[in-house]
């Protein structure tokens, strides 16, 4: 008996690796292989004779092997590619229709009569109280989308899945005592997905149904209108940085000339002999520093308060697109008012136009002190290196 069991694993192996489509992730040799040792653990309890088990082994062996063949009634070419292998190995005919009967009870919506049946229609669907139950759930569904064309949603699959757990049945006493209990537990955690999925269906669906409902209350503005106030405040925020970038190169160039200044200049004022160099060099220094205080204050930024009050958003006076009208404000207020504001359309357009408009006064501020800084330089420099040439003209005349 041993031998042809052993005979029966070699064979179904290299027949399932030789001949079955690679499609097939989930009725290939693993799945076998784990109904062959559910088939075992079930038979360690069971009081069958030893020419029973023989057959139930064989039949857990052979009972998929016609997927190689087709898909539908693949059952009955299980059974003529097993009876030919058992007729190689002189088995019984007894044995041979019991193997067979075995096999056929695998089909789906067939009704076990007996416990042979029964337990390797138990065995078969094992999986189905396993832990890891969803991977071999996830195989089947990739090998019906390749193989048969079905194709199931997250939520579909979880409902084919939960009809299938609550309608199915152990056959044999066996069978419910070792698994029934794992079996309600992948079920309970299906239908905590399945609501969980719900859930965040009819969440998405409340927030589409309030967007919706804002966007019907809010009359919004026209594309030219939202893309006149999209360029214009790119324009502006464009210019701002710019001007920042202008400083920047006015701060570093000062930087580096009064660092030049102090480090060479200055030492050789000690010196009686270089008292002509002082005028100029003085000229020199206050034009830089000059230069460079104008810039900071170019780059300065001005923070306002950052509160308002529910009087000042009822009577529209505060601009909430500022970060400097709010940023000490709570979240929930500040929410309230941006609420508001979305739902009065004046109020909306006047707050864009006032961050225009502000944005305006900030820019005209930062390049009218530029403007300054870069005449205070240019004449700075000039008068420097016209006070450093008279200078050198009197000390050689002396």
């Amino acid at each position: 008996m041993e031998t042809l069991i052993k005979d029966a694993e070699s064979f179904v192996t290299h027949y399932l690796n030789d001949h079955l489509d690679p499609n097939f992730v989930y009725h290939n040799l693993a799945h076998t292989q784990r109904v062959v040792s559910k088939v075992e653990e079930l038979i360690e309890d069971s009081k069958l004779s030893e020419n029973e088990k023989l057959q139930l082994r064989i039949a857990a062996w052979f009972h998929d092997v016609g997927f190689t063949k087709q898909i539908k009634n693949h059952e009955k070419e299980s059974v003529k590619i097993a009876t030919k292998f058992l007729v190689s190995k002189d088995v019984s005919q007894e044995n041979i229709d019991g193997v067979a009967a075995i096999i056929m009870a695998t089909e789906m919506s067939y009704e076990p009569k007996n416990e042979l049946e029964g337990l390797i229609r138990d065995a078969d669907s094992a999986h189905i109280s396993s832990k890891n139950y969803a991977n071999y759930a996830s195989l089947l569904r990739k090998e019906w989308e390749l193989t048969s064309n079905k194709k199931f949603s997250k939520s579909e699959w979880l409902e084919e899945n939960i009809k299938f757990l609550s309608n199915h049945t152990f056959y044999t006493a066996i069978a419910t005592s070792k698994w029934e209990s794992r079996k309600g537990k992948n079920l309970a955690k299906l239908i905590q997905s399945q609501n969980k999925i719900k859930s965040r269906t009819e969440k998405l669906k409340q927030k589409k149904a309030e967007l919706k409902f804002k966007q019907e209350k809010l009359e919004l503005p026209d594309r030219g209108i939202e893309t006149m106030f999209r360029v214009a405040l790119r324009n502006h925020i464009t210019l701002s940085d710019i001007a920042d970038t202008k400083a920047n190169i006015l701060l570093s160039v000062n930087a580096i000339i009064i660092s030049v200044a102090i480090s060479n200049l200055l030492p050789k004022l000690d010196n009686p002999s270089n008292t002509y160099l002082i005028y100029p060099t003085l000229i020199f220094m206050i034009s830089t520093v000059a230069s460079i205080i104008l810039s900071v204050m170019a780059t300065r930024p001005n923070v306002t308060k950052g509160k308002f009050t529910k009087e000042d958003v009822a009577d529209r006076k505060v601009n909430l697109l500022f970060f400097g009208n709010f940023h000490q404000m709570k979240l929930d207020e500040f929410e309230w008012a941006m609420q508001e504001m979305m739902k009065d359309k004046e109020y909306l357009y006047g707050s864009l136009t006032k961050d225009l408009y502000f944005l305006g006064l900030v820019l005209n501020r930062k390049y009218n002190l530029l403007r300054t800084t870069y005449t205070v330089f240019i004449v700075g420099l000039v008068i420097s290196v016209i006070a450093f040439a008279v200078s050198f003209s009197i000390a050689e005349v002396a």
